[in-house]
């Protein structure tokens, strides 16, 4: 699992007060906000919206992906796709389309077509 410290889509006070509630890796941010009511307390107790811990859940859903490292975060950032809600609004051409931008702009290796064909079907078995 990912360290939180891995999200980018949240600051840096909430990630301290993740940390002081115990929530050091994505797949504990995934379980203590599973349920709405789970989110309105994990947002209660480090001071932020239930649509903050919506967020962090999005990108810590796509951290946890299959064969996902930091550098294919960073990739898929670089094409715009900042969590699992990006990557079930697009195709699988379009996904694909996607991560080529950003290999080409970062100039970095494409990713096998299996891993980012798992990684959008992985996306749609994680679709609430």
């Amino acid at each position: 699992m990912p360290p939180i410290g891995e999200l980018t889509r949240i600051e840096q006070v909430h990630l301290d007060r993740l940390e002081h509630q115990g929530v050091f890796t994505t797949g504990l941010l995934l379980e203590v906000s599973e349920t709405p009511t789970r989110r309105q307390t994990l947002a209660d107790q480090v001071d932020a919206s239930t649509n903050d811990v919506l967020t962090w859940r999005d990108e810590a859903l796509m951290l946890n992906l299959a064969s996902f490292t930091p550098d294919d975060h960073h990739l898929l950032m670089q094409g715009g796709i900042e969590g699992l809600h990006d990557i079930l609004g697009l195709d699988l051409d379009a996904f694909r389309a996607r991560i080529q931008r950003g290999a080409t702009e970062l100039n970095m290796e494409m990713p096998a077509d299996l891993t980012i064909s798992g990684w959008w079907e992985q996306a749609r078995t994680l679709e609430d």
